[in-house]
């Protein structure tokens, strides 16, 4: 039977079971995490961080390495397929759950090929305006959207991005008329809102900050299930007439299933230490993140709620499968 098959007849079958020992020796050489998108950006530098204290704990460096492509999942399956010893991690995101959800053909299951770490930050998108939008509130923005004839069109980085879906989502939720118009990037969509070409944007915080705090962009809501930390007066989108609405993006550690709880114990252990130092905690906040870590189990739960909810998205949109 094939390790994926084994793994496949429950959810976290291989995070279900009690905290054991550490393993002897482990780590007795530097490990390896993977990250699927481009280095200096969001999922590079929080691998970095949490990694660098990690290997202060455990006493061997945390190598980051990046395998961009087809949105994450080259790295998601170099990890899925690589020994489970605890040398080779993946810094998986929120994206790990939207591909399971869009691709048809993965070389991986999307939770029962991982054995589930820790999360270890949550980030939720803004809908942002030009400065001078009549739009004062998502309220507003809604009520126009729902007007007879109407619709209002929205950027973001692109067909099957976590943001494309939570415009999707609220489509759904909200009954609006809106059109989605991708582009190539978070950079691209800020210039096409800036330029007049769609009227808001669905992106996240560091993509739009700088541009707020000049005073070109205006945020109108925030997609989290609570108002954002660094902006507390921001109302979240369930606030403001779609009840139950809540869209963050995540970061986490995984490795590949199989791995014993003898080497997850040691790195959630590592994961919760270093979620606690003010220094990362402070990185993570200026990337608009919040540190939270969970237990396997919590993550395992948390990733497989994540693939139902998109999937569901993505079924219903029509967007078309990769």
């Amino acid at each position: 039977m094939r390790r994926r098959d084994a793994l496949a007849a429950g959810l976290g079958f291989a995070c279900s079971f009690p905290f054991t020992a550490r393993a002897q020796g482990y780590p007795d050489k530097p490990i390896r995490v993977l990250q699927g998108f481009a280095a200096g950006g969001n999922a590079d530098t929080i691998a970095r961080v949490v990694g660098t204290e990690m290997g202060k704990t455990l006493g061997q460096p945390f190598v980051v390495e990046a395998q961009t492509g087809a949105g994450g999942t080259i790295a998601s399956g170099t990890v899925a397929r690589a020994k489970p010893d605890g040398y080779t991690l993946l810094l998986a995101t929120g994206g790990h759950a939207v591909a399971g959800a869009l691709y048809n053909k993965l070389s991986y299951q999307t939770v029962a090929d991982f054995e589930c770490i820790s999360t270890i930050t949550f980030f939720p998108f803004l809908l942002v305006v030009k400065a001078d939008s009549p739009y004062t509130s998502l309220a507003d923005l809604l009520k126009a959207a729902r007007a007879p004839g109407a619709q209002v069109s929205y950027g973001t980085a692109g067909i099957g991005s976590t943001h494309h879906l939570a415009g999707e989502l609220l489509v759904k939720m909200s009954g609006a008329r809106m059109l989605h118009v991708p582009y190539r990037g978070d950079a691209a969509s800020v210039t096409a809102l800036l330029s007049g070409e769609v009227p808001f944007i669905i992106a996240p915080p560091t993509a739009v900050m700088g541009n707020i705090k000049a005073g070109k962009m205006r945020a109108i809501a925030t997609t989290g299930p609570r108002r954002w930390g660094q902006m507390p007066e921001l109302p979240t989108v369930a606030e403001q007439g779609v009840p139950g609405y809540e869209v963050t993006s995540w970061a986490g550690l995984m490795a590949p299933a199989g791995t014993s709880r003898a080497i997850v114990e040691p790195l959630n252990a590592a994961v919760q230490k270093a979620l606690q130092q003010p220094q990362v905690r402070s990185r993570l906040e200026d990337m608009g993140g919040e540190a939270r870590g969970s237990t396997p189990e919590e993550m395992a739960a948390m990733v497989q709620s994540e693939l139902k909810k998109w999937t569901v998205v993505v079924n219903e949109a029509q967007i078309p499968k990769q």
